[in-house]
């Protein structure tokens, strides 16, 4: 987990021999730019067919966001300028929402981790959603089916301010019913290189 990914340049032009990877942590695709087809459900796109070059390009960049243009398409065997043309397709059509750094949360300061199961007032998503957003450490929020119906990923320093993020945060939130606390007592991220 303490393997870092970092954003492909999109200025990179496909002959300028330099096939460097960025700096930075852009490429998001903005939601408003996502504008669903006629008949589609609102927030949703079609899938976008990828056939097996794609899926090895978006393998690659999950393992190693750093990847040059040039290592991409010497590893997946096409040319610069058509892994260029994929990749910047990819981002384009939605597919990569964006390029991140993976952390390691305990090096970084944070040592407890918990998922934190929510029960919320029906028709609440979004609101909810935005609360919950906002909140320090939180890195990952799902709507779900089953016996809850938000599941949210936090990081914090330590159990004190975990307790306090749930007792005094999360559940001042008008909207949330009901908590469940879930301690994380060790994480394995499945995107890393082994060899890394």
């Amino acid at each position: 987990m303490a393997d870092e990914q970092m954003a492909v340049d999109r200025s990179e032009a496909p002959g300028d021999g330099t096939g460097a990877a960025a700096g930075g942590a852009g490429g998001a695709v903005p939601e408003e730019a996502l504008s669903a087809p006629v008949g589609t459900p609102t927030g949703a796109l079609p899938p976008r067919p990828l056939d097996a070059i794609d899926r090895d390009i978006l393998r690659l960049l999950q393992t190693d966001g750093r990847a040059s243009v040039r290592s991409v398409a010497e590893r997946v065997h096409v040319s610069r300028a058509n892994a260029y043309a994929r990749i910047n397709r990819l981002i384009d059509d939605g597919v990569i929402r964006g390029f991140s750094a993976r952390v390691n949360h305990e090096r970084a300061g944070h040592g407890a981790s918990a998922y934190i199961t929510l029960k919320i007032v029906q028709n609440s998503w979004r609101t909810v959603r935005e609360q919950l957003g906002a909140l320090p450490g939180a890195t990952h929020i799902a709507l779900v089916s089953g016996d809850f119906d938000v599941l949210l990923l936090v990081h914090t320093p330590d159990n004190r301010t975990l307790r306090e993020l749930v007792l005094t945060r999360i559940q001042a939130i008008p909207e949330v019913l009901s908590t469940r606390t879930l301690l994380v007592f060790e994480e394995t991220d499945l995107n890393t290189d082994p060899h890394a």
